[in-house]
């Protein structure tokens, strides 16, 4: 036991002895009304690297194959998922708990900006409302069948990553970086978060990996030389993917429509995912 411990198990991912009778369960019930079979965490190490963006083109890929696909858009003080969809209708209500957003091409969401009367309205919450608002979109929210929920965690190893973990069946995350090595070092904290908490680390994507002149259509590293192998190797990560710096991709999720946007850069990604 630590000597800072506060006796509190539910706000820490330690295995510690002095649980007594063993590690409590803080596993949520989904709704009655969700039959969800894959639940896929996209974390990053820092915040700006693409994460919500990864989030939606997973989505919209799977979708693409036949899948039915949701997110669930845990990231409470910075929700972008809707302005990615162009989806701005607030959510509604029924007896049996929540109905999802769904959009154009039927991938499912809920998001906190779709419970606000201002999309630009701040979120100014403490760490524990927050956490309880992330598990009552697994509780109260009727998903109905999802073949892969994607859920889009705020960066960092903060409350939402932890309630995430410990509350939603996660079958395994995906982790969104840039190449710069601080983020690297960063990234590896996400990972070593995942493996304290026995959740597989199924891939990982650089974003901003590269540009590509139209000029001269060569690829120009920005950023410098990508460690993103090395990393993976390190932690034995059996997936990777870089994404260019792309003014187009870039302007599809600016202006609601990420769903016609073309992301062959995932598609192995999705390969992997599928075959779960």
């Amino acid at each position: 036991m630590s000597e800072n411990c506060n006796h509190d198990c539910g706000s820490c991912s330690a295995n510690c002895a002095s649980r007594e009778g063993g590690a409590p369960d803080f596993s949520a019930k989904a709704n009655p009304h969700s039959r969800v079979k894959k639940v896929i965490g996209v974390v990053s190490g820092k915040g700006g690297v693409g994460k919500s963006m990864v989030t939606s083109l997973m989505s919209v890929i799977l979708r693409r194959r036949g899948l039915s696909t949701a997110i669930l858009d845990a990231d409470i003080t910075g929700p972008s998922i809707p302005k990615a969809f162009g989806v701005r209708e607030q959510l509604m209500a029924a007896e049996e708990g929540i109905i999802p957003a769904v959009s154009q091409t039927g991938v499912k969401m809920v998001s906190l900006n779709l419970l606000l009367d201002n999309e630009t309205d701040p979120v100014v919450w403490r760490g524990p409302v927050i956490a309880g608002t992330v598990k009552q979109f697994w509780t109260d929210v009727m998903w109905e069948d999802v073949d892969f929920m994607f859920v889009d965690m705020p960066p960092g190893t903060g409350d939402v990553p932890l309630t995430v973990f410990q509350s939603l069946p996660v079958d395994g995350i995906l982790i969104v970086t840039s190449p710069q090595e601080l983020v690297g070092m960063i990234v590896e904290k996400a990972v070593h978060m995942a493996q304290m908490m026995n959740i597989p680390v199924l891939g990982i994507v650089e974003n901003m990996s590269y540009f590509v002149c139209d000029q001269c259509n060569k690829k120009h590293y920005i950023f410098g030389k990508s460690h993103l192998e090395e990393i993976a190797g390190r932690n034995g990560i059996p997936v990777t993917a870089r994404m260019p710096m792309d003014p187009a991709l870039s302007a599809a999720c600016d202006t609601g429509r990420v769903e016609m946007a073309q992301a062959e850069w995932l598609e192995g990604v999705a390969d992997a995912l599928q075959k779960m």
